[in-house]
């Protein structure tokens, strides 16, 4: 096989396809890259037996073939290249790379070794806006828990045309806290609902942003199949496996209606929960809010054995009961972060209910938090 390209095609195909490919013991060709020349042009694929993502280089091919390279060693040298045309050659179990006035040979394996990778399963097609889908996930995949005691609960949810929403429901909960996101799907009208891997979504939003970054085209296509979901974007396809099981019924922690509602800047309430979040025993990280509709204020106070003491307000627009919530101050700052709007409404019921924070006069977004039982 030999083929030439550019050093920023090869590069930002190299960064699409590389993140993939890991450390694995038992079969350690999987931290190498299949690069697979035809006729048509050259593909690059790594897969972990989860995940896997192919990518079309835009390359001048001269002979066709295939092989496997170390995925790092690769990436990390071809980044160290002058911008300039690179040619790729195999020469026995070698691939000889040469650009500018340097000349460099890269140990392989057969690629005959490397495992297949399945095709994407067409089975329920989708379209929808590529930027929107990907702020969508990281504003949901925050939520998702971080080990696999309950392996549902380290997945997002993804519900195509459920619970009388006419486009794409995402959902993610650690039974702390909750994160759900709804957008509109611009083609296709399947109602599914599955369970994508924490792992995934954000190896979709990585490659999503890498993308974008190339000027790409407006609009995603996913796909979801029995036990896989698949997507094609640009110059490059990921397919997952999904995760096994049924999600639980989130929305019955969902309160109807709140005692309390606060509306306050959000930036302003950041920088007062960053500030009491140095005033906190660390593991529980518990920060209090004191909402009052007389004061027109909410009151964010911490206390740590440690380290001392600390109380400031912000002006709130505050109507209903007075009320109090203690939080863990991580939850918070990860949903209002995530919220896009320069202010947020913060509903209460009690120190002992779930309280909710959304974009003021967004209904799209919400993100839900559990109190520390005091």
């Amino acid at each position: 096989m030999k083929f030439t390209c550019t050093k920023e095609n090869i590069s930002h195909s190299l960064d699409l396809v590389s993140s993939i490919a890991g450390k694995q013991v038992n079969l350690p060709i999987l931290s190498n890259i299949l690069i697979q020349v035809n006729e048509s042009g050259v593909k690059l694929i790594t897969t972990n037996l989860e995940l896997s993502v192919s990518v079309n280089l835009r390359a001048k091919v001269e002979t066709t073939g295939s092989f496997t390279v170390p995925a790092k060693t690769l990436t990390d040298f071809v980044h160290l290249l002058p911008e300039e045309q690179v040619e790729f050659e195999k020469q026995n179990n070698e691939i000889f790379i040469k650009c500018g006035k340097s000349s460099t040979k890269i140990k392989g394996m057969d690629a005959e070794d490397y495992p297949v990778v399945p095709g994407i399963e067409e089975e329920h097609p989708y379209v929808l806006d590529a930027e929107e889908f990907k702020n969508s996930l990281s504003q949901v995949v925050i939520a998702c828990a971080k080990n696999e005691i309950r392996p549902e609960l380290s997945g997002t949810f993804f519900g195509f045309f459920v619970n009388d929403f006419q486009g794409l429901t995402l959902a993610a909960t650690d039974s702390y806290r909750l994160a759900e996101k709804k957008l509109a799907v611009s083609q296709g009208n399947d109602e599914v609902k599955v369970i994508v891997p924490a792992r995934a979504v954000q190896e979709i939003i990585r490659l999503l942003t890498l993308s974008k970054e190339q000027q790409a085209e407006n609009n995603v296509r996913l796909w979801v199949g029995e036990n896989q979901i698949g997507l094609r974007y640009d110059d490059f396809e990921f397919s997952s496996r999904l995760v096994d099981g049924k999600y639980p019924d989130y929305t019955q922690i969902i309160p109807s209606e709140f005692k309390t509602n606060a509306v306050f800047p959000t930036a302003v309430m950041i920088n007062k929960i960053k500030a009491a979040s140095l005033f906190t025993t660390i593991g529980v990280n518990a920060v209090s809010f004191d909402l009052s509709p007389e004061q027109n204020n909410i009151v964010i106070s911490s206390t740590s054995t440690q380290t001392g003491e600390h109380s400031s307000e912000i002006e709130a627009e505050v109507k209903g009961e007075e009320n109090s919530i203690l939080l863990n101050h991580r939850y918070v700052l990860d949903g209002l972060q995530n919220i896009e709007s320069e202010e947020v409404e913060f509903k209460v019921n009690s120190g002992d209910a779930p309280c909710l924070f959304r974009g003021k006069g967004k209904e799209n977004y919400l993100y839900i938090v559990m109190p520390i039982r005091q």
